[in-house]
């Protein structure tokens, strides 16, 4: 078995495992449409409030969706 394979899983698992923790410590992210304008600007050049993040520049991130979900799993389990 080759050393790299074990550093390779080893590297996955650290990084799955702080990038929860940033989602955790801070859930909001930039709006991937508007990159946190606000708006953007439409096919005939006007400016629009961005539809993705109804305008506020800002998107729950998606590992704190996977959070919540285990937590409202969770949660309904023990009841």
């Amino acid at each position: 078995m080759t050393p790299i394979l074990p550093l390779a899983s080893l590297a996955i698992l650290v990084y799955a495992a702080s990038y929860l923790a940033v989602c955790a410590v801070s859930p909001w992210g930039r709006c991937r449409r508007c990159h946190g304008a606000r708006s953007h600007r439409t096919t005939i050049g006007t400016r629009r409030d961005c539809p993705r993040c109804d305008g506020t520049g800002i998107r729950v991130r998606t590992g704190r969706r996977l959070l919540d979900h285990i937590r409202t799993e969770y949660r309904d389990g023990q009841q």
